[in-house]
């Protein structure tokens, strides 16, 4: 599907696509953080609002629409990357870091492999922040060489 990005001097940036049925659709990126969903007939300069997010909102709708192929993703994307793999690590009951903030765990500097996400029940959290608390039973998905996705769940083991 082709995504077309477009500058708003001012205002944000507009990604716009055509949906399957035709219709063309449109997220404005606002300089405020916020972000709209519009529907254009002929002139995307004269969309309809269909609603609007703020950044906490939109980040849910994100992690919502994405949770279901963020595996699916990061598998096709180690089976195009020589060394690179992914790997889903889980947080024990009794690991050290249950409760603690992810950047606790250093995992990236000390294994060199990278927490993408964080699945915890049925929600995603995408791109953990380093204060971001663990909890026992979430589960990582780490991207790195097989080494080092081991060496997390080494950290995590305790």
């Amino acid at each position: 599907m082709d995504v077309n990005e477009v500058l708003l001097p001012g205002v944000g940036l507009r990604y716009e696509f055509t949906n399957h049925e035709g219709d063309h659709i449109g997220v404005v990126a606002l300089r405020s953080g916020e972000f709209e969903v519009v529907v254009y007939d002929d002139d995307p300069d004269e969309g309809r609002p269909v609603f609007r997010l703020n950044e906490d909102e939109a980040e849910t709708l994100a992690q919502i629409l994405g949770a279901p192929r963020i595996a699916e993703r990061f598998a096709d994307l180690s089976r195009e990357v020589p060394g690179l793999s992914s790997g889903w690590v889980r947080v024990p009951e009794s690991s050290t870091f249950a409760g603690r903030p992810l950047g606790e765990t250093r995992a990236r500097t000390r294994t060199g492999a990278s927490v993408v996400a964080i699945v915890r029940d049925d929600e995603v959290v995408a791109s953990p922040g380093p204060g971001q608390l663990l909890r026992p039973g979430d589960v990582l998905v780490v991207i790195g060489t097989d080494e080092g996705i081991a060496g997390v769940n080494r950290i995590l083991q305790g």
